[in-house]
């Protein structure tokens, strides 16, 4: 969710990623409490991990602070993390394919930990209906279709975090609109 500051003013995670490198520690908090939950949603997406989702999400806010000069303040600071974010997410997907190494599940196929994160995060029927049915679309559908509606992204800042131009993020926010359409249609939701 944006806050005022950055639609209207500018980057406010920016003008707190500047203040926290000029030394005011509890900037670096307040980017934390920002980002942390939406973040973490972003890349369970991903990963379909609870664990990996909150590590990664560590990871990058490690990068923030080891890294401190490689945000250029080009783009705004929650792009940039999203960024870190997607990238880092798809290093462990992959990295989880090569090794095999999947997490034993319950019988419906989602573990103790993520059913909590959804019960935090989805706390309607029609949100809960319309997370299920996100993760029923491809993979890059998903993607542009929580930037756009669940995050608050620009055009512009989601052709950045998944390195698309903008005729190819229309197109995939289109079909991903239209898949989750058919999806929500056949379970009886309408939300138009």
């Amino acid at each position: 969710m944006n806050t005022s500051s950055e639609q209207g003013k500018g980057d406010y995670g920016a003008e707190l990623y500047r203040r926290y490198l000029n030394g005011d520690k509890d900037a670096f908090e307040q980017i934390m409490e920002n980002y942390h939950d939406q973040l973490i949603h972003f890349i369970f997406g991903i990963v379909h991990n609870l664990a990996d989702a909150e590590d990664i999400a560590a990871d990058v806010f490690c990068d923030l602070i080891v890294h401190k000069h490689r945000f250029s303040f080009k783009s705004t600071l929650k792009t940039y993390i999203f960024s870190i974010a997607k990238n880092k997410s798809y290093d462990k997907v992959r990295k989880n394919v090569r090794s095999n190494d999947k997490e034993i599940e319950d019988d419906d196929g989602v573990s103790a930990d993520e059913k909590s994160l959804e019960e935090r995060v989805l706390s309607n029927e029609t949100v809960r209906v319309v997370h299920e049915a996100l993760g029923e679309i491809k993979d890059e559908y998903a993607q542009v279709v929580s930037l756009t509606y669940l995050y608050g992204f620009s055009g512009d800042e989601i052709c950045k975090v998944m390195k698309k131009s903008k005729r190819q993020v229309a197109n995939l926010l289109y079909r991903g609109k239209e898949a989750l359409k058919t999806i929500l249609e056949k379970k009886g939701v309408n939300i138009e």
